[in-house]
């Protein structure tokens, strides 16, 4: 397994507006992982994120403007190279990601061998449930990325990630900041650089507080979005030999 008090792992945040959940996920985080690192990538915010983190005496890396997660992401990744980090997970800022599951995700991730591992919704962990065109497109989208990363993937949406130094280093490279490109496109750039993809199951939680980034209203705009940045992740090249690790 990977071993946190020799490895240097880092826990990256995206936050955007999460100034009424992110003091207590980084409380929870200092509590369950107190032998990581945690990096705050303040996405743009215009409420008081970037102070609570600082309150908190995380690092924050300060966007000036919104990029969304995939780029927020991206620069969490180029934060983690420069600074000779081999291991990174993504947690969001809404408390939806239990900060102990990520010692399950490190286990599953040294025991396969893998460069990225999912925590995974829906594969036999937790209560989580999505419902209608959202689930429908989820279905379709574990599908088509289970055959193109040669494994079983049930929620490839997940945004709960830990990466290898190998993914690590690709991803901060190649990362991509389209919508849904941080989850979908993500997993393809892996696995057409040659990456090894797993999952493993996870309890999600309701969001602790904020908005949610879909409501039902949005489900079907959500399955359209999901299928068009799959046939954009899939038509891309992939990624050159110089950017491969």
């Amino acid at each position: 397994m990977v071993d946190f008090l020799t490895e240097r792992v880092l826990v990256i945040i995206p936050a955007w507006n999460e100034e009424e959940t992110l003091g207590a996920v980084l409380d929870e985080v200092a509590a369950e992982l107190p032998y990581v690192d945690v990096l705050v990538v303040d996405d743009g915010s215009t409420d008081r994120t970037y102070e609570v983190a600082r309150e908190k005496g995380v690092r924050v890396l300060q966007l000036p403007v919104n990029l969304g997660v995939g780029g927020a992401m991206r620069a969490g990744y180029k934060f983690a190279v420069r600074n000779q980090y081999g291991y990174t997970v993504q947690l969001d800022a809404d408390g939806q990601h239990p900060p102990a599951g990520v010692v399950t995700m490190f286990d599953a991730l040294s025991s396969t061998g893998n460069d990225v591992m999912i925590g995974a919704r829906f594969a036999g962990e937790g209560e989580y449930e999505a419902r209608g065109p959202r689930r429908w497109a989820m279905k379709v989208l574990s599908t088509i990325l289970s055959r193109v990363t040669r494994a079983r993937l049930t929620d490839t949406t997940s945004g709960f990630k830990a990466c290898g130094p190998r993914a690590v280093d690709l991803f901060s490279r190649t990362y991509p900041a389209e919508y849904l490109g941080d989850t979908v496109e993500a997993l393809v750039i892996a696995a057409r650089a040659g990456m090894k993809v797993g999952q493993v199951g996870v309890t999600m939680r309701p969001r602790a507080g904020g908005r949610p980034s879909h409501s039902p209203v949005k489900a079907a705009v959500f399955l359209v979005r999901a299928m068009l940045a799959l046939c954009i992740a899939l038509t891309r090249p992939g990624v050159t030999k110089e950017e491969r690790v």
